[in-house]
């Protein structure tokens, strides 16, 4: 088989550490002052302007059915691109603290066991071991449906 390595950017929600492949990464901010958005679903913090662009921020803690994030020193935000029907959607995802960049050999990721209802897995790739700890690999774009991309789009706020 062939070698074929990708390259993760590794970041903490918790006590869990979670991977998303660089490609999707575009910049790495403090923390941002948003805009709250009315009637946002409550994973969505609000929206920050990032050089005249109106990006959504997700609390990705909440997003994954987690505590809300507490606000520290650490706390960063991503800014990913995702691919939604072949449109490409711009979102800040909150994160705990942000570790490395990883390479890894695609056949290093372990396969997720199948465990009653599949949805809850759908945005998760597979499993990295690195030092005795697991790393969840994200699939960026299956982390929101189809419904809350619509939700997120840039053009739904007026500000």
């Amino acid at each position: 088989m062939e070698n074929v390595y990708q390259t993760y950017l590794t970041f903490t929600l918790g006590k869990e550490n979670f991977a998303l492949n660089v490609d999707h990464v575009e910049k790495i901010l403090e923390n941002q002052e948003v805009t709250e958005v009315p009637k946002a679903p409550e994973y969505m913090l609000g929206v920050f302007n990032l050089r005249g662009e109106v990006i959504p921020l997700i609390d990705t803690r909440v997003k994954f059915g987690m505590s809300k994030t507490e606000i520290t020193s650490s706390t960063c935000v991503l800014v990913i691109t995702i691919t939604s029907e072949n449109e490409s959607i711009k979102l800040g995802a909150m994160v705990d603290s942000v570790k490395e960049v990883i390479q890894y050999n695609s056949s290093d990721i372990i396969n997720l066991p199948t465990v009653g209802k599949q949805n809850k897995t759908e945005f998760l790739i597979g499993v990295l071991r690195i030092n005795e700890q697991f790393v969840l690999l994200l699939n960026a774009d299956k982390i929101f449906s189809v419904d809350e991309i619509v939700e997120l789009r840039a053009e739904n706020f007026d500000l």
